[in-house]
């Protein structure tokens, strides 16, 4: 159920033609694409898919791919994204060397099993990630922007170039009969 049939390579490659494939201009779908990967970094679990999707249609997005962006916070990868945002955010609130966020370690070992109160958690865990998760989320969200914007313009390109040299034969193949 979790592994692919075929591969993670192939599965991977398949997305990335389904997203050049979206019938929209190039910016929708780099836009969208980079709005979901935004929001895949969020520490907003299971609000991923909502936020991608208002952004995109703030933006003018593509939602389609504002929805695939979100796959990235997967199972595999968001406890890589979580700590990452975590300790990112962690450098940046971390005022004069005096902060109040918590070592991920002791938040693993003690601080989620607890009931705590919003106003407990903002502090020590939920202020560090979304601070976090803006600076690896732009970050990130730029970069496939870019490359999301140019794998869609050349498949657009090159996709041209076949329907002109198949018009172009058939062309030549209709005069010399």
């Amino acid at each position: 159920m979790i592994w692919p049939r075929r591969s993670f390579s192939r599965s991977l490659r398949y997305m990335g033609k389904r997203i050049t494939r979206i019938t929209a201009s190039p910016h929708a779908v780099a836009a969208g694409l980079a709005v979901g990967v935004f929001a895949a970094f969020t520490p907003f679990f299971g609000f991923h898919l909502i936020l991608a999707i208002i952004l995109a249609y703030l933006i003018a997005g593509n939602i389609a791919a504002a929805a695939i962006g979100t796959a990235l916070a997967n199972p595999l990868t968001i406890p890589f994204i979580w700590g990452g945002t975590y300790e990112v955010g962690r450098m940046i609130v971390d005022e004069n060397g005096q902060s109040q966020a918590l070592p991920l370690t002791r938040i693993l070992e003690s601080e989620i099993f607890k009931q705590m109160s919003f106003e407990e958690l903002w502090q020590p865990i939920l202020k560090p990630m979304l601070f976090g998760s803006l600076v690896l989320g732009l970050g990130c969200a730029l970069a496939v922007y870019v490359a999301a914007r140019w794998a869609t313009m050349n498949y657009r390109h090159k996709r041209l170039q076949r329907i002109v040299v198949k018009k172009t034969l058939a062309g030549q193949q209709g005069i010399s009969r």
